[in-house]
């Protein structure tokens, strides 16, 4: 593909829709020309970003390279054009490996694939009565973990789940902030006094707002509440339409600022692999019309969609779709510090995205180079 090329269709840009072209030369956006497109020009975003993801297509973060290889392709075929690898709880050994491997394949990584902007750990530090589908068994409280045992996970460390009641909490928040780490309140039993100090102590954002945390409740507010009302704070959404009903969505839009609001998918390996069972974080999921859950039980256990359904899915509810694409890339980028990507803007990176008159990914560009999308 030559240096410099043009990318023509509707253009999704910070609060609006315009028709033009994208220049491009070496992979960076050179010029945004408004003008008339021809019939039929696709949507063009800015990549998506999906900073909360455990595997895709048979593929599970927590795997060897050739996992990661097959986890970022899938992705880049659904938009995602960085992402963060994100690992279930398991022992602190467990983790440290996950994340050798990643960093030992970041830098090789396929140009494509999504890109890895570092890893998540959703995990150890969760409350055991808020777990979810984490194994209680490896659960671990910050104060009993001495800082030189988690040192060896710090570097490419971008994101990182932490209930904020446990004990030695607050003194971990504010040391990993220190270090540049994105602090992600959730699995949690907070009371709104607790939730609200833990963003204070340094929480960034929150992990997959409304699910397994202390929520609305009329007399005991808890975490989501503090979420809601703190504007600086930013929410997960996983927008499949079973893990948060979509009129919560609504109330979503009405209490936070538009650029608090990030979509994740939660995917687990099994997503786009059709119904089936797998093991996840070592129990067995199951998945059975687009629900996962662990088997013989209600509890949900990630979701098997990718950002490309979360943005449709949002604007069928009746957001804006400018709104949705900054949801889905611009917000993100933002709460982990990045600022090379995310906007149609001359100087960004061109991670770009082409989407049909019904916001399904005809193709994404990523390093210079398009990929087709899966269908």
């Amino acid at each position: 593909m030559a240096a410099s090329f043009a990318v023509a269709g509707r253009l999704i840009l910070e609060d609006r829709l315009e028709a033009g072209r994208v220049i491009v030369e070496d992979g960076r956006i050179v010029s945004v020309e408004p003008g008339d497109v021809p019939s039929g020009a696709p949507y063009v975003a800015p990549g998506f970003v999906d900073v909360h993801v455990h595997g895709w297509g048979g593929h599970d973060a927590m795997g060897g390279a050739e996992a990661l290889d097959g986890m970022s392709r899938q992705l880049l075929r659904h938009g995602v054009t960085s992402f963060l690898p994100t690992a279930v709880t398991a022992p602190l050994a467990a983790l440290v490996e996950f994340a050798e491997r990643v960093r030992a394949w970041v830098p090789v990584a396929p140009s494509n694939g999504a890109e890895p902007l570092g890893f998540n750990l959703e995990g150890p530090f969760l409350s055991s009565v808020r777990r979810g589908a984490h194994d209680p068994t490896f659960l671990r409280t910050p104060a009993d973990v001495d800082e030189a045992a988690f040192e060896p996970l710090l570097d490419g460390l971008r994101l990182i789940t932490i209930a904020p009641e446990l004990p030695g909490a607050l003194d971990l928040i504010g040391r990993l902030r220190a270090r540049g780490v994105a602090i992600s309140m959730g699995h949690s039993a907070a009371t709104l006094d607790q939730a609200r100090v833990g963003y204070a102590a340094g929480g960034t954002t929150t992990t997959h707002l409304f699910n397994a945390m202390t929520g609305v409740d009329h007399r005991v507010p808890g975490l989501a509440v503090a979420a809601l009302l703190d504007d600086a704070a930013y929410v997960e959404l996983i927008a499949d339409g079973h893990h948060v009903h979509s009129a919560l969505w609504e109330l979503i839009g009405r209490l936070k600022p538009a650029d608090r609001l990030l979509l994740v998918s939660d995917a687990i390996s099994l997503a786009g692999t059709g119904d089936g069972r797998a093991l996840v974080g070592g129990f067995e999921v199951e998945v059975l019309d687009g629900r996962a859950t662990l088997l013989g039980t209600t509890t949900l256990a990630g979701s098997v969609i990718a950002l490309d359904t979360a943005v449709r899915n949002l604007v069928a509810s009746g957001v804006p779709l400018p709104a949705a694409v900054a949801a889905a890339s611009r917000n993100p980028l933002a709460m982990l510090g990045v600022t090379d990507r995310g906007r149609i803007e001359v100087g960004r990176r061109a991670d770009l995205v082409e989407l049909d008159d019904d916001l399904r990914v005809r193709r994404a560009l990523h390093d210079g180079e398009w990929l087709d999308s899966a269908g």
